[in-house]
């Protein structure tokens, strides 16, 4: 009895001691991570940290709202801009699987008109090139209306297109993006939006979505632009634009950039995190499969060198000294949103700030960079 008492007692005052130790490393990632928040002027910042392919820490530092300095909540949800390809491409995956489009399809024939570099026009553009912004088009006329690429509606189409051949060279691009949700469309049969909340985020558990008023607005977090010269924010409501009027004239297969398939997902920190988890296991979490493991593998692997660029997934070892990193950023509206994760240790991170002075070091916000480190300084031991 008296070794039963002890052995409780050991385990007790085990426990304990991790739970200081656990206490003791979150504050100290907490007062870290502010002080990265105020080296860099951050109104606000949810982050979600995964380890061991789980999430084990979330939080929200900062503001939501500025103006009336509302505190950020882990259920807030930010507009999360370019991270929001790898949905597209995902639902990609998933209707490859169904034997619906292939990689090698010809991309005009799938958004349905001509999709040609007029300087090398019979040089097929391939799905698999707009996904991995290998196709040769640019943003140089925008990329909100698919009339701008469309021969029969702008005549000045080709500026569209850069002076290489398709797949000989990488230029990121929207356009490639908002075509693929056109693509999705036209070969589901279901609007974009809706599409993605069916088979991706229901079955994940996620709330989030690409139309505003599907959302509860309260749950948005304002977003800020920083201006160098005044030393101040501004808000950007456009962000959340719902833009009702064009939806009410939708037209399924040519409307679909009203959506943003290439930035406009409105999801929390921690519900992208569960996201991440699906990528990170190679297309499943909570035994939810989205796609094979085949496709989830390709999506990550990388097809430009220099870049080191996937399918809407990118690699890199430089933003954590000598880790290898899979994910993506985006940025729009004063919006600054990291997700990156390491699929054989199952470790990622996700930080999305409304909005920081931001400065760059290579591809890379130096707010991002700072934040992983940090966190990866106090998680990662």
């Amino acid at each position: 009895m008296i070794s039963s008492f002890f052995s409780k007692l050991i385990m007790i005052t085990v426990l304990l001691l991790q739970f200081g130790m656990a206490r003791a490393q979150q504050e100290g990632a907490e007062a870290d991570f502010e002080q990265v928040m105020n080296r860099f002027n951050a109104v606000g910042a949810a982050v979600a940290v995964v380890k061991a392919g789980k999430i084990i820490y979330t939080h929200s530092f900062g503001l939501k709202d500025l103006e009336h300095k509302t505190p950020l909540t882990n259920q807030d949800i930010f507009r999360i801009a370019s991270i929001s390809k790898s949905f597209s491409a995902t639902a990609i995956m998933q209707m490859i699987e169904a034997g619906k489009l292939s990689l090698n399809d010809d991309f005009g024939d799938l958004v349905g008109f001509k999709i040609r570099n007029p300087k090398f026009p019979d040089q097929k553009i391939t799905l698999k090139m707009a996904l991995s912004h290998t196709s040769g088009l640019n943003d140089s006329q925008g990329y909100l209306n698919l009339d701008l690429i469309n021969p029969d509606k702008n005549p000045d189409y080709a500026k569209c297109y850069n002076d290489y051949a398709p797949g000989k060279g990488y230029q990121y691009c929207n356009l490639n993006f908002n075509l693929i949700g056109t693509i999705i469309e036209k070969k589901s049969g279901e609007r974009f939006d809706q599409y993605i909340e069916k088979h991706i985020l229901k079955p994940l558990g996620l709330y989030g979505g690409y139309c505003v008023d599907s959302l509860d607005s309260n749950r948005f977090v304002k977003l800020y632009e920083y201006h160098t010269d005044t030393k101040s924010f501004t808000p950007s409501p456009a962000a959340y634009a719902p833009r009702r009027e064009e939806i009410s004239q939708y037209v399924m297969g040519y409307s679909t950039p009203i959506f943003s398939p290439t930035g406009g997902m409105k999801i929390s920190a921690t519900d992208l995190a569960k996201y991440m988890i699906m990528h990170m296991h190679y297309g499943q979490a909570d035994g939810v499969k989205i796609m094979s493991k085949k496709h989830s593998r390709l999506m990550q692997t990388k097809i430009t060198e220099d870049e080191e660029y996937g399918l809407a997934l990118r690699q890199t070892s430089n933003l954590i000294p000598g880790v290898k990193l899979i994910g993506h950023t985006g940025s729009a509206y004063g919006l600054y949103s990291t997700m990156f994760f390491n699929p054989e240790q199952k470790f990622g991170f996700v930080i999305i700030t409304n909005g920081i002075n931001a400065t760059y070091t290579g591809d890379f916000p130096d707010f991002s960079r700072a934040a992983l480190n940090s966190l990866y300084h106090y998680f990662m031991p």
